[in-house]
């Protein structure tokens, strides 16, 4: 059965290690793309503000219907609070092999 399309890009489709889903005025959002522009990571950040399909499709891909919703190398990893951990312990660092 063919992909629906969702009106953006899946994390397989872009190119870049982190993708990060989020939406304008979201103060967790911004605290995420803040991380990691600090830590300089290769991210890519997409909006779903306003897509319904792509809310749905996330909340199916990601079991969770927040933003924002991360993506390391193609593997959910939750939203800010969950990257904010993974920064802490240095986990973070590791997965992205730097």
């Amino acid at each position: 059965m063919p992909e629906v399309d969702i009106g953006v890009p899946r994390p397989a489709e872009v190119d870049a290690a982190i993708v990060i889903y989020t939406r304008a005025y979201c103060g967790f959002c911004t605290a995420a793309v803040r991380l990691l522009r600090a830590r300089r990571f290769d991210f890519r950040e997409i909006d779903v503000g306003g897509n319904h399909a792509a809310r749905v499709w996330l909340a199916r891909e990601s079991k969770q219907d927040t933003v924002p919703q991360i993506f390391i190398r193609g593997r959910s990893i939750g939203g800010y609070t969950e990257l904010a951990a993974l920064d802490r312990s240095g986990a973070l660092t590791k997965m992205m092999g730097a």
